[in-house]
Parts: C-alpha cells; structure tokens; sequence
C-alpha cells in the first residue's frame, strides 16, 4: 500500500499536520434504551443525542499513524485517547498530530475537535518504545479509592478477567467498514501480514467483549460510557478471521461527583502464545442513570 492510499495531512499555522473533517457515525444507536447511544437515554442524561462510542473514533487514528510512522505502527505502536466531549451521528470531527521526526522510538501528542473547537479527544501516538509514558499511562490511577462504589460494588480490584476464545469474523469485520470513518485498503484485503488488519474499533471489540462477560456483567443496571481507550500494537496487527484468546484483569476503581470509575486491562494472545495486542480502558458508570445513586441526586 503507498502513502497516496492514507488520509492526507495538511500542515497548520502551528505546525501540527491535520485530515480533513470526517463524519463519524453512531452504530450502536441499535442498542436501544439503556444505552448512551439511544438517544432518548441520552438527552434524559444530560447529552444533546446518542454519543458515538470513543471506539469509532479510535478509526480515524490508523491511517494518520501510518502516515505519521509507517507500516512499523501496526506491528509496534500504540494509540493512547482520553475522550473529552461526546460526539452524535454523522458530527464532523477533525484529526491532529505535532509533527513526527520519523524516529525509530517516537510519541507526538494528538488530539480531535470537532469545527466549532470543541475537544473530542486528546492522547498521544506512539511507535517504538519511547521513554516516556502515553496520555492514558500517565494517569495516576493509583491514587483513585473504590470507597463507595454502589454500582460497582461487586467488582474488585486486581480481580480477572479469564481467558476467552476471540475472533472477528470477515462479515461482522465487513459490517464495520461500511459506517467506519476511515478505511484503509489493509482492512478490506490481504496485507502485508497475510490476512486483513482489524480496524481499530474492531480491535476494541475483541479487547472489550470480554470483560463485558466477565467483570463488567457484574455491575448494578446503569448506562456507561468510554471515558478511555489505550491500543498497544506488540507484536501486531490483529487480523481478520484469526483466533486469539483474551485475558485482562481490574486494574483501578474510584468515584467522581457524576460516576464511577472501572480501569481494566486485556491482552489478546495468537494460537502459539504470542501477545499480539494489549487495551487499557476506562469505562465511566453514570450515577444519574442508576436507582442507587438516585437519593443522591
């Protein structure tokens, strides 16, 4: 694949390089009530419509990756996002990155607006093993206090996630591509890996399931969002079609004045053993959706 197939990047007044604006979509919308992509759940929480998951925009991130690094990103590199402000359906948003120098171990900062200047998004892009931590690293997750915690009162830190069969299978990977905001030949055909490389959202997917069985099956009913994502690429990419199993843990748990806080780690490990790729995450529980925080509101 040339660089003409990536996304073109054109370079600011200060410096950064940014896409073209992009219309990201709502797939879950389907979900349905309970769901912060409905959108009669979500403006009864306090959202202007249904919110468009941080995983979808997670999609606009790998094309600017290779062009920032090259096809090195997909096989060593990690994009690491802190999700700001929430988008709905069809809500144009904008990718930009400092600079890259092309070196061998390198993070830029890079963050996505939508044109009105509103913060979707910010983080960091890395490839390599630079010496300094990622945006969703350098959280101090050590210092949150689970004391409290009601929705997720069945959920404990350090606690498991056990190994679980994964694969995206072509047709459910296909179905994504139709509403993704970018698309790169890689994920519609043979790669240079073999099979075709799993869009970021579909990464997300085989990282997130999961925990869904497992940790996050046991919180109290309430509606969450993705407050956090964090992709590490080890020995990647994840491919179409492939079979891997997954494993995580609990990381973190605290409270904030309007949710709680559920950090977790999942790695997915190939056939052999090899880890091929690693998500950190961080689910936010809103209190405003849940009776047992309704005495406090």
């Amino acid at each position: 694949m040339s660089e003409e197939s990536a996304v073109t990047l054109t370079e600011l007044d200060s410096g950064a390089l940014a896409t073209p604006f992009r219309e990201v979509a709502n797939p879950d919308a389907k979900l349905g009530a309970g769901s912060s992509h409905d959108d009669a759940t979500a403006q009864r929480l306090g959202f202007r419509g249904g919110t468009v998951a941080g995983s979808h925009h997670m999609n606009l991130i790998a094309p600017v990756a290779f062009q920032a690094f090259g096809r090195s990103w997909f096989e060593h590199g990690n994009a690491s996002l802190y999700f700001r402000n929430a988008t709905i359906d069809r809500e144009t948003v904008q990718t930009s990155i400092a600079k890259p120098t092309k070196a061998q171990n390198e993070q830029v900062d890079v963050w996505l607006k939508t044109p009105d200047e509103r913060l979707v998004a910010q983080g960091t892009l890395a490839v390599g093993t630079p010496d300094v931590p990622s945006a969703v690293g350098r959280i101090p997750i050590t210092e949150l206090d689970p004391a409290g915690r009601r929705i997720l009162a069945d959920i404990e830190v350090g606690e498991l996630i056990p190994p679980t069969p994964m694969r995206i299978p072509r047709g459910e990977h296909e179905t994504r591509l139709e509403l993704a905001a970018e698309v790169m030949p890689w994920n519609r055909e043979t790669s240079p890996w073999g099979k075709a490389v799993l869009i970021p959202s579909a990464v997300v997917g085989l990282l997130y399931q999961p925990c869904v069985r497992s940790a996050r099956g046991k919180a109290k009913p309430c509606t969450g969002i993705f407050g956090a994502i964090e992709i590490r690429n080890v020995n990647g990419p994840a491919l179409v079609d492939t079979d891997y199993t997954v494993h995580g843990r609990v990381i973190a748990m605290g409270l904030s004045p309007k949710t709680e806080l559920f950090w977790y780690e999942t790695y997915a490990d190939d056939a052999s053993g090899q880890r091929v790729v690693e998500m950190r995450m961080l689910i936010r529980m809103l209190k405003a959706s849940s009776d047992l925080w309704e005495s406090d509101s």
